[in-house]
């Protein structure tokens, strides 16, 4: 158990490089946040399919499962769409950043999913954490819209987690990705479909559907590499690590995420001081947060041993 532990640790920290680079992929593809997901998960689907089609798998679910695979495949769409839209209305290093936050999410909302009681220190940790999200909004009122997004997805992104975290345990992750992506893509369709009927030019148009030959490429790099292996890959590998464990971990993606950026568009991803002081006192809580929570897990398995 151990070996599995940490090597699905260090399995994560590779798919956590390959989201980093998927804000990377968002901001160089010329198409608009819906188009984008749309395409993203209809092809990752698609490949998923394959695999499990390829294994042999039982697509088969229990009715109250699918309900709930229903629901986290809504949440990964809506997710995903504001993290695009938060890099299109700003930069990767705003979403990035903000995308931490969702572990400060996360352990608010643990406690009502796995119902234990809340932690003194998880109140104000979360006090620091919207200091850090003041001193952002102060000095970079120009990304205020991207801001709220990256937020948003944050938000989303824990209660997807903590969905996840539960299906995990009891269901095949190719499967629960497949259903999930699918759903996702359902989804966007049909609102899609609601904008076509009204006479949006935002629905399914021709224009929807002239897609570049390197937006192509990046879009299948995208739904294979970053999304159905890194899909499948992370919802594996919960069932080794706690959601809090995986949330943490993801803690990372800005790093890499905003040093790739850097490498990539150069000096448009150039932020005032105070940002990084703001990503930097809340990146710095939400870990601190991980160690003490990690800390208090081991006292309690060693008081359980005696």
């Amino acid at each position: 158990m151990p070996n599995d532990k940490l090597r699905s640790y260090l399995h994560f920290h590779l798919i956590v490089f390959i989201w980093g680079f998927t804000a990377v992929l968002g901001a160089l593809i010329s198409l608009d946040a819906v188009p984008l997901v749309w395409y993203r998960m209809l092809m990752a689907s698609f490949f998923i399919l394959l695999w499990i089609k390829w294994r042999k798998k039982d697509l088969k679910l229990g009715a109250k499962r699918t309900w709930v695979m229903l629901i986290a495949g809504v949440v990964i769409a809506l997710h995903w769409l504001t993290f695009f839209g938060a890099i299109k209305v700003s930069n990767v290093s705003i979403t990035l950043a903000l995308l931490s936050t969702g572990a400060f999410f996360t352990s608010i909302m643990e406690p009502i999913f796995y119902k234990r009681k809340v932690i003194w220190y998880e109140i104000l940790f979360g006090l620091i954490v919207i200091l850090g999200l003041y001193i952002i909004f102060k000095v970079e009122t120009e990304y205020v819209l991207g801001i709220l997004l990256a937020l948003a997805s944050a938000f989303l992104s824990a209660v997807f987690s903590l969905i996840n975290g539960k299906l995990a345990q009891k269901e095949d992750a190719s499967v629960i990705s497949f259903y999930e992506l699918l759903t996702g893509t359902v989804a966007i369709s049909i609102y899609l479909l609601i904008l076509t009927f009204l006479g949006s030019d935002n629905g399914f148009s021709p224009a929807f559907f002239s897609v570049s030959a390197e937006d192509w490429m990046y879009l299948l790099i995208l739904a294979s590499v970053c999304t159905a292996y890194a899909f499948i890959a992370s919802v594996a590998v919960m069932r080794h690590l706690s959601p809090y464990t995986v949330m943490l971990t993801i803690n990372l993606e800005p790093v890499y995420g905003i040093l790739l950026a850097f490498w990539i568009f150069g000096s448009e991803e150039k932020m005032s001081p105070g940002f990084y002081y703001g990503a930097v006192i809340i990146l710095s809580t939400v870990i601190l947060n991980g160690i003490l929570k990690t800390k208090r897990k081991i006292k309690r398995q060693r008081k359980a041993t005696f």
